[in-house]
């Protein structure tokens, strides 16, 4: 059973959803320390401007937020976001050539107002997932766990044993960490992805592979799984 372990992310870029469709079961790997400077409450979209960051506002607890699993935090909603997000996704997007086919889903999203950040958005990210053409895999998030213990490698790989994993895809950064060794040990076998995508249509001028995979889906639509290998099509 292929498996994949990441942290949760707002409305993640493509490579994310690459190894979604690539895993037999895809673990949010909620139970971590949260990240400041990372991808859990922020991404970016295409804009006549430019590229403009979408950001979810979170309590921080004064200078402890580092030392909070990501799944304890909490969504600030004294700040009007949800209503800035949707109106700047409107701006951007009005004139792609799908954005009337999931408007009335994107809207009803920016309507939600759950107390944690993590329970804002792996179920967005799970339905972009399902209207990216993504319909096999399976979700959970490691804090359904019990009794996972350890650090780094030692950590995963007592997550994919808990859960029958024979084969781990990882992002390629992880290599830096990751004792492969272990893997091996463990008989589950090791892959790193390589994020080679062929470039799909975009409003306004320069390419811009690395924003939030809301880009690719309201500019090609049920056509989206096709730009994510160099040949086109599902592998």
């Amino acid at each position: 059973m292929n498996v994949v372990i990441l942290q949760p992310s707002y409305i993640p870029w493509r490579g994310t959803f690459d190894e979604i469709r690539r895993a037999d079961l895809f673990i949010f790997y909620d139970d971590v320390q949260y990240d400041t400077r990372g991808w859990r409450n922020r991404n970016r979209i295409k804009t006549a401007q430019g590229l403009q960051w979408l950001t979810i506002p979170v309590h921080r607890h004064g200078a402890q937020v580092e030392n909070i699993p990501i799944h304890q935090i909490e969504i600030d909603w004294e700040q009007p976001w949800a209503e800035r997000h949707w109106k700047a996704i409107q701006f951007a997007y009005r004139k792609a050539p799908y954005f009337k086919r999931y408007a009335a889903w994107l809207e009803e999203v920016y309507t939600r107002r759950p107390t944690k950040l993590a329970d804002f958005t792996i179920p967005v990210c799970i339905e972009l997932a399902r209207q990216l053409g993504i319909a096999h895999t399976q979700f959970m998030r490691s804090s359904e766990l019990e009794g996972i213990e350890g650090q780094k490698t030692a950590r995963l790989i007592q997550i994919l044993q808990r859960v029958g994993a024979t084969h781990y895809i990882s992002g390629p950064s992880a290599q830096d960490y990751i004792e492969p060794e272990q893997f091996a040990a463990a008989g589950i076998t090791l892959e790193y992805m390589q994020y080679n995508y062929p470039a799909y249509p975009q409003l306004y001028a320069t390419y811009e592979p690395f924003v939030s995979a809301l880009d690719l889906l309201l500019m090609t639509g049920p056509q989206a799984n096709s730009y994510f290998t160099q040949s086109g099509g599902l592998e």
